[in-house]
């Protein structure tokens, strides 16, 4: 039996992991989707940056420290947020054992986040990068997310044994 703070490390250890592999999946998936569609590999993670340079973050196309940088940032700490709530959700459960079950309980963690990102969040807060992106693009972004948040936390898990 693990002790509480044996399970609080353990959380923010799969938080960290899958929060970071699907970020680092989904940046990808904004990168090439946002060159096909926005004509700018970064114009879809510089609206990421809205929340704190307004409406203007929408028009820049070129990577930039005070957007792609912020953009960034932000991006992976919202995916490291939603990583450690899957997490702290399935401590106390037995994690997924098979690959598909991982990726069908990651995918409904991410379908929570976005409806949460486009319904119940402030338009100043949301993601942004729908002004660049087709919702079918939009759909691979949290597939990927998804697939990242999925291998993220059979990492942590097999990291464990």
């Amino acid at each position: 039996m693990k002790t509480a703070n044996q399970q609080q490390l353990q959380v923010l250890r799969t938080g960290l992991v899958a929060g970071t592999l699907a970020s680092f999946a989904s940046t990808g998936a904004l990168m090439l989707c946002g060159r096909r569609e926005a004509g700018s590999m970064v114009a879809p993670t510089n609206a990421t940056s809205h929340w704190l340079w307004g409406d203007q973050a929408f028009a820049v196309r070129e990577p930039t420290l005070k957007h792609t940088a912020i953009g960034y940032a932000t991006h992976h700490a919202s995916a490291i947020f939603w990583a450690l709530l899957y997490a702290w959700l399935h401590a106390s459960r037995h994690p997924a054992q098979s690959v598909p079950a991982a990726l069908a309980s990651a995918g409904a963690a991410t379908a929570v986040a976005c409806a949460v990102d486009y319904t119940i969040t402030p338009r100043r807060l949301t993601p942004g990068f729908e002004h660049h992106l087709s919702k079918r693009s939009m759909g691979i972004v949290y597939g990927l997310f998804a697939v990242g948040l999925a291998a993220g936390c059979l990492l942590a898990q097999r990291g464990r044994g």
